[in-house]
């Protein structure tokens, strides 16, 4: 079985977001001598960190896998074969990608359980995982453009 490992892109915006609330949340803190507080927050920002450095999208076979903190699966394997369409998406929903440069992979609903037929990913090498799905998958109607705009700043994706 074949298998590439695409980690997710980390956005400058997230990563700045993530290091103010600590800094502004830590400095009281600091100042009043509530030691074990600071303990609990560095824990939970390191915990942060696990997670935006460890997103992983796997494609093995057929099915593309998302990996969190290397062992968490997230959610069910999605079927390359059922991919409808793949789109750039800046979209603020939760989802496993530590970007807001995004990529909306619509799917065929694999149950009447599920509630959405798409998933907002944020592969790093994004033309090397849109090419190994195509490699599965031609008939995906692929509508990503690399071209500069309004969310861009000096070539940092936010």
């Amino acid at each position: 079985m074949d298998k590439k490992v695409f980690r997710s892109r980390v956005s400058v915006a997230l990563v700045g977001f993530l290091l103010a609330v600590f800094i502004l949340t830590t400095s009281p803190m600091f100042y009043c001598g509530a030691i074990g507080e600071l303990y609990i927050l560095g824990g939970a920002f390191l915990f942060c960190v696990l997670i935006f450095a460890g997103m992983r999208y796997v494609v093995a076979g057929d099915k593309l896998y998302i990996n969190i903190i290397w062992i968490i699966p997230y959610g069910k394997a999605i079927i390359i074969t059922d991919i409808l369409s793949v789109k750039r998406s800046y979209n603020l929903l939760s989802a496993p990608a530590a970007s807001l440069k995004r990529l909306s992979v619509r799917s065929k609903k694999s149950s009447k359980k599920s509630k959405h037929s798409y998933l907002l990913i944020s592969p790093a090498r994004e033309q090397e995982f849109l090419d190994t799905l195509r490699s599965i998958n031609p008939d995906i109607d692929i509508q990503v453009s690399d071209k500069k705009g309004k969310w861009r700043v000096r070539d940092w994706d936010i």
